[in-house]
């Protein structure tokens, strides 16, 4: 490979430059939010934007979780989570393959109506009164069936599986293969960079469940960990006091608090990405382009 010119060198060297520098801004509220969380009562009072706490205190961690909420939030979003990302995977399958194949009916007319709803939506009060007259009201299935397929997603899927050798399907059909198994044997291990990416996203999706929880789920023992950390920042609800939780000879800053709250929230989901990272990827560039 020749050697590149100066200008290419100069080029790339100002686009790793640039790119570190945006890595840093992105990383710097979460490094601030981590070290508040475990600064200690006196270090964080005195220190107006905290990276590095040299005085570590569990007190904020130790406090959330003598309380039921956290902890109850935090099973409620994780059932949610894995779930929802079950159903919205099958569901997602199920429909993607089905329109994948020219040879069912009205297909232009249902991937129609599916692009359809990527530009216009019905909105948040026909969603509502859908849901109501569903007798879904303060359920998790509220959070989980109007959502069970999202197009853009479905899109995505399409037109991975429209990439995959047709001779595969077709030496397996003349074995007797029927759909299903062809889908679930053949079609989905073959996807697995496309689905890992769903994955990645359907679940990041039911972690961040926020609006509609608030929507549909009156009882608050069934809310998610999005809709306590809302309580908890904004209003200072479901058992945090605003000036200041008291243990000991000294008060917890309600603020040390909602970044313990925050972090917790946050970092679940954070472990997920790293066993999908190596599909991320592939998934997204196979499932966008077809030819």
């Amino acid at each position: 490979m020749p050697d590149r010119s100066l200008g290419g060198r100069v080029f790339d060297a100002v686009n790793i430059v640039l790119l570190l520098l945006m890595g840093l801004v992105t990383l710097v509220p979460f490094v601030h939010v981590i070290a508040s969380s475990f600064a200690s009562v006196a270090e964080y009072n005195r220190t107006d934007f905290l990276l590095i706490p040299t005085e570590f205190s569990l007190k904020a961690y130790t406090y959330i979780f003598t309380t039921d909420a956290l902890p109850r939030s935090l099973a409620v979003t994780v059932m949610i989570t894995v779930i929802g990302t079950a159903i919205n995977l099958l569901c997602t399958s199920l429909l993607a393959y089905a329109l994948s194949r020219r040879r069912v009916h009205f297909r232009k007319t249902i991937m129609f109506l599916i692009v359809f709803t990527l530009i216009f939506q019905g909105g948040l009060i026909p969603d509502y009164l859908i849901v109501r007259e569903a007798g879904l009201l303060n359920s998790y299935w509220a959070l989980l069936i109007p959502r069970a397929i999202i197009p853009f997603y479905l899109i995505i899927l399409i037109n991975f599986f429209r990439n995959l050798p047709v001779e595969l399907e077709e030496s397996a059909r003349m074995d007797g293969c029927g759909d299903l198994r062809l889908l679930f044997q053949i079609v989905m291990p073959l996807s697995k960079p496309a689905l890992a990416t769903l994955t990645l996203f359907y679940a990041v999706f039911h972690w961040n469940t926020y609006m509609h929880a608030i929507l549909y789920l009156t009882d608050t023992a069934k809310w998610p960990i999005q809709v306590l950390l809302r309580q908890i920042v904004l209003v200072s609800q479901a058992g945090f006091v605003e000036q200041g939780v008291v243990e000991g000879e000294q008060s917890i800053p309600p603020d040390t608090v909602r970044m313990a709250v925050i972090t917790v929230a946050t970092f679940p989901i954070l472990l997920v990405y790293p066993f999908l990272q190596k599909h991320f990827a592939k998934g997204i560039l196979l499932g966008s382009v077809k030819g």
